[in-house]
């Protein structure tokens, strides 16, 4: 009974984190691609950190949620993060490549992802979603 316990609240606190990320898509500025996207990031000490896509005419300077979500996290004096929820306009939407390896920069290969996939939140972890980051050779 505790295990089915704590698995529902830690369903429950995913769900939660994923409505942070949709209210963050309201932050969102997609004024070309009208692609909204939302990331809410759980610091291990609970804070949630959220961050809107911010697109620029030149789309190689646009920011995706998730990494503007990061960046602002570490600005803020977070390291530890043990959760991340995306949200977006479409059934499914999940890390960009880029994405993908900020992600694997600064969170633990466990940290839980959660997305929408096929209009049903998802939840993966960093490892399964990005099983072998680029990482620099030993020594260097």
């Amino acid at each position: 009974m505790t295990a089915h316990r704590a698995n529902a609240t830690l369903a429950e606190d995913l769900r939660l984190l994923h409505q942070a990320a949709e209210m963050a898509r309201g932050h969102a500025y997609a004024p070309y691609s009208g692609f909204e996207v939302g990331a809410a990031l759980r610091a291990s000490d609970g804070c949630v950190i959220t961050a809107g896509n911010v697109e620029n005419i030149v789309y190689g300077s646009t920011m995706c949620a998730e990494r503007a979500a990061i960046f602002r996290a570490v600005a803020e004096g977070h390291t530890r993060f043990d959760a991340i929820a995306i949200a977006g306009p479409a059934g499914t939407i999940s890390p960009c490549g880029a994405c993908r390896q900020v992600l694997a920069e600064f969170l633990d290969p466990s940290t839980i992802i959660v997305f929408p996939l096929d209009s049903q939140l998802v939840t993966v972890r960093l490892s399964e979603l990005l099983p072998h980051p680029f990482s620099p050779p030993p020594g260097s």
